[in-house]
């Protein structure tokens, strides 16, 4: 076990499992503070864009993930998809960043949930985005 994972585990967060796209990018975490979910990745160089900055495609995964357990969670449905993300970029993440995504359901009808989330590394916010996803019914 490395030493960042040790340290994200003694305050709180367990490993997300998912052996899909998100364990290439990953580990993503989890906990839960104060009732509020809440994501991240701890950055590293297979995270570094051309300028030696975290890509912003991760930012966006990590956004969409979460906003997506937000919308799963909400609804009760065992898939939901996006069908939009917005996504405002704010500030850059730099490699050593632990990203942590707060998601958070604005609205849920019958078939949509509406969510928005904050993207941050140390007190900073990097992206914000604003998601809607569709609950998949069983066929």
């Amino acid at each position: 076990m490395t030493e960042t994972a040790r340290s994200l585990k003694a305050d709180g967060w367990s490993i997300v499992h998912d052996e899909g796209f998100i364990d290439l990018v990953g580990p993503m975490w989890h906990r839960v503070v104060d009732g509020q979910h809440e994501f991240a990745i701890a950055t590293g160089p297979k995270h570094r864009n051309r300028r030696g900055l975290v890509q912003g495609g991760l930012m966006m995964t990590l956004a969409d993930r979460a906003c997506g357990m937000a919308a799963r969670e909400q609804s009760g449905a065992p898939h939901v998809a996006t069908v939009q993300l917005d996504t405002h970029f704010i500030d850059a993440g730099e490699i050593g960043d632990l990203l942590i995504a707060r998601p958070k359901v604005i609205r849920a009808t019958r078939s949509l949930i509406f969510t928005s989330a904050e993207v941050s590394a140390e007190g900073r916010c990097l992206i914000v985005a604003s998601g809607v996803f569709k609950i998949v019914r069983p066929r």
